[in-house]
């Protein structure tokens, strides 16, 4: 959530409520909804480092609201972000560790394991074109956040196709 917000801020200054709903926005409806406590508890800890800078701003009917803005520090954080590739390989999988271990316990059958997921790989997918209709067409981002879902759904369901072939030739 840090770099994330530190984008926004990047566009100009800001108040967390706004944050939260540009987030929204920007992301659609498949993109777990940040809540606001965690969205101005994470601006309390970037400020406190240095990334940003809070200014209260009074108004007249309503409690005063806190505006942030980026610092240089923050502005630099938000370019080493951008440099950065995201290195996450799928190594250390928790379904692979059940999948691997089960045989050794005994308490487990490979196969079934492998069907369970499928299922919930398919409910997955199936809630994501739901949510992929509904969503607002002009929204781009939305689109291509469940679009690489999806995609990403599809190549776990290869992957589990494939260990279930090759566990049924191991018996």
């Amino acid at each position: 959530m840090r770099l994330p917000l530190l984008a926004l801020l990047a566009r100009g200054p800001a108040h967390g409520y706004e944050l939260k709903q540009d987030l929204e926005q920007l992301l659609g409806s498949a993109y777990p909804q940040p809540n606001v406590g965690q969205i101005y508890v994470t601006l309390g800890r970037l400020e406190k480092s240095g990334l940003i800078e809070g200014e209260d701003v009074e108004q007249s009917s309503r409690p005063n609201k806190k505006v942030y803005h980026l610092t240089d520090a923050g502005r630099e954080a938000l370019r080493a972000w951008y440099e950065e590739t995201a290195d996450e390989p799928r190594v250390r999988d928790e379904f692979f560790m059940k999948l691997a271990l089960a045989p050794q316990t005994g308490l487990a059958d490979q196969i079934a394991l492998i069907n369970k997921q499928r299922r919930q790989y398919l409910n997955t997918m199936r809630e994501l074109s739901k949510l992929a209709a509904a969503e607002d067409r002009d929204n781009r981002i939305a689109h291509l956040l469940i679009e690489g879902a999806m995609l990403h759904l599809q190549a776990d369901l290869d992957w589990l196709e494939r260990c279930q072939e090759e566990l049924e030739d191991l018996q």
